[in-house]
């Protein structure tokens, strides 16, 4: 049997003569979810429909994030290491340890995975070519309730000042129709302020994690003072009850619920598919009426116009191909079918009769039963619905990601700034919540500053001088 990428997954693939055991292990993918069962059943289906005759074992480990790192980290360090593995943490140890194999060649000679990627995932591969992930990137954009923006006789902001006036206009109107005016938050978020960074860092020129200060030296943008200036506006949000200062201890639903009760008028959405779910729970939340979402769009200021600049550095999560396999070529077999027009179909459109039908003329129209269905492995850039999957709020929000897309400068770090980079981490989202809170001052910003680089700040910028040059 030929043994490289092209000849393995070209045009003249010769069926298999025997049938391969492949071990697979995902969060999301397990023998007691009948769902998934009755998937990997049809991925063998058409896997073997295409010459390979693959039988798919699955390992159950928990699906809880951080049970399943935990546990799936326990698994490789004992030996028992699967064919194919999802990561999600945890990946890069067993990469410099050489678990796992270098995905360029096979990526290169693939029928389907190739044309699959979206664009970041090709300079994520570059940097760092063991993971897998074929999604687009996250970018939380803000939605409001379309009545509401109409109510309230405003267009969609465009500037920074339009977004605080937004604002204001929410706190000071009964969007909650609770008949007391003046206690709705124009905004609410949850843990930290990531979210709202996707769309405020350009618009006060953070472009990048990496910028140059006055005297021509690389630094963190961190401690820059276009970021104090995006901090100034959050905190000043906060001191005038726009942005609920409960954002570090909201968890998501409570977020989610502070929306949907009209407690605030501006939440963020991870995802397009996230924005579609917010949507359908509004309307659950208020029958009987004819609710849609808005997308706002991403201010405009000295970054330009658009979304934060997406880490490409590596995938923080995907698939993975274990180096010590047996079966690598029917790994890589497998991984192309997913990225295949039959395996999207599968993986985006659920089962025949259960989340869409068919009808004569070949139209697909989907069932309730699809707001329960997701992808277990990838979304592809080059597949394309026989039926719009997204509203068109959340189509609007997937555009805004695709004509958006600008590479950050970040990079993977080597495994001995990692303490570092984790207490930096910890000083800034410390520092941040306390200077949009009101337990810390602007004032002492120098103090942060100072902290943030004893954390490790000043080494991490000197090693990034020496990966980003002049």
């Amino acid at each position: 049997m030929a043994t490289t990428a092209t000849a393995i997954l070209g045009a003249s693939i010769a069926p298999a003569m025997a049938q391969t055991t492949l071990r697979l292990v995902s969060k999301d993918l397990l023998t007691t979810n009948p769902d998934d069962v009755r998937l990997i059943e049809e991925i063998e289906a058409g896997l073997k429909a295409k010459g390979h005759d693959i039988d798919i074992q699955t390992i159950d480990l928990p699906s809880g994030t951080a049970a399943y790192a935990d546990a799936l980290g326990v698994m490789l360090l004992s030996g028992d290491i699967p064919d194919v593995i999802y990561f999600q943490g945890g990946d890069q140890k067993m990469a410099e340890q050489g678990i796992l194999e270098d995905l360029t060649p096979w990526i290169e000679g693939s029928e389907n995975i190739k044309a699959a990627l979206w664009p970041h995932n090709v300079d994520r591969l570059a940097n760092y070519p063991y993971l897998l992930y074929i999604y687009p990137p996250r970018g939380p954009q803000p939605v409001i309730r379309q009545d509401w923006l109409d109510e309230l006789g405003l267009e969609a902001p465009t500037t920074v000042e339009e977004y605080e006036a937004l604002f204001q206009a929410i706190h000071d109107a009964d969007l909650d129709g609770d008949g007391t005016p003046g206690n709705t938050l124009g905004l609410t978020g949850f843990g930290n302020t990531s979210e709202l960074d996707s769309i405020f860092n350009q618009a006060f020129g953070v472009t990048g994690t990496w910028m140059k200060n006055a005297e021509g030296q690389w630094v963190n943008s961190r401690v820059t003072d276009a970021e104090k200036a995006k901090i100034e506006f959050y905190a000043r949000l906060a001191e005038k009850g726009l942005f609920d200062k409960e954002f570090v201890t909201n968890t998501f639903d409570v977020k989610e619920d502070k929306f949907y009760t009209g407690k605030a008028g501006v939440i963020f959405g991870s995802s397009p598919e996230v924005i579609d779910i917010y949507a359908g729970k509004m309307r659950q939340a208020h029958p009987g009426e004819e609710i849609e979402l808005a997308v706002l769009p991403a201010p405009t200021g000295p970054g330009g116009q658009g979304l934060a600049a997406v880490d490409v550095s590596k995938e923080s999560r995907g698939w993975a191909i274990s180096s010590l396999s047996e079966n690598k070529e029917a790994a890589v077999a497998l991984l192309d079918f997913m990225a295949s027009k039959e395996g999207q179909d599968l993986e985006r459109l659920g089962f025949a009769d259960v989340h869409h039908t068919v009808g004569a003329d070949g139209a697909v129209t989907f069932t309730d039963q699809i707001s329960t269905w997701y992808a277990r492995f990838f979304n592809a850039a080059n597949w394309t619905p026989p039926t719009p999957l997204l509203s068109p709020t959340a189509q609007t929000a997937l555009d805004n990601i695709k004509n958006g897309f600008t590479a950050d400068n970040a990079f993977v770090w080597p495994a001995e700034y990692a303490a570092e980079v984790d207490a930096a981490e910890q000083v800034y989202r410390s520092w941040v919540a306390r200077f949009v809170t009101g337990e810390a001052s602007l004032d002492q910003w120098q103090q942060f500053v100072d902290e943030y680089n004893a954390a490790g700040g000043a080494r991490m910028a000197e090693y990034a001088a020496t990966v980003l040059g002049g």
